[in-house]
């Protein structure tokens, strides 16, 4: 790998740890960074493996921090000790995963249009399939579609933000590597 990309790849696999980790400073419900991570490593990494591992690890290891050092804080009465993942981690990795194909697919050429289309298209993502996950586990609504419309009309209120956050990390995750590339144009890929 020539020092141009080892660069390049630091900046990207850095920019998307700084998003992750912002998850622990305090903010709304849902006003989180997961879309935009997933959408900027799809569109940066030249190799695109790296855009599933490098946001994929990024979030894992800000989950540990949320889950075993924030949360048991903030919720004493629900902590049971040391956990590796909450319940349902998979859907909401998948949905992560999912965003970077729609990323791969969406954003070849970097314009704004693009950007807020596939931000929103991140943003339904998530909330289709999280909410899904959340009706199957059959612990907090009943399996039929009573239960199933139940799921999506209670997370209603959280995807307005999930949308203002993947709007506001999209923007700031692609606007900073933009800044960097001009002061460091060799940053570019012909």
């Amino acid at each position: 790998m020539s020092k141009q990309l080892d660069l390049r790849f630091g900046i990207i696999a850095l920019l998307i740890f700084f998003a992750a980790f912002s998850r622990l400073i305090p903010h709304p419900f849902n006003f989180t960074p997961v879309g935009g991570m997933a959408l900027f490593g799809a569109a940066y990494f030249t190799k695109k493996y790296w855009a599933f591992i490098i946001p994929l690890v990024a979030m894992f290891v800000s989950d540990l921090i949320i889950n075993n050092l924030v949360y048991p804080v903030m919720y004493p009465q629900y902590y049971e000790g040391f956990t590796l993942m909450t319940q349902g981690w998979y859907w909401m990795y998948g949905s992560f995963a999912l965003i970077a194909l729609l990323g791969m697919t969406v954003l070849k050429k970097i314009k704004i249009p693009t950007l807020i289309a596939s931000s929103l298209g991140a943003s339904l993502i998530f909330f289709l399939i999280t909410n899904f996950g959340s009706w199957a586990s059959g612990i907090m609504y009943p399996l039929n579609m009573t239960g199933l419309i139940a799921a999506y009309t209670a997370g209603l209120p959280f995807f307005l933000n999930t949308i203002a956050g993947d709007l506001f990390y999209v923007g700031v995750l692609f606007g900073s590597f933009e800044l960097v590339k001009m002061q460091f144009p060799r940053l570019a890929i012909a």
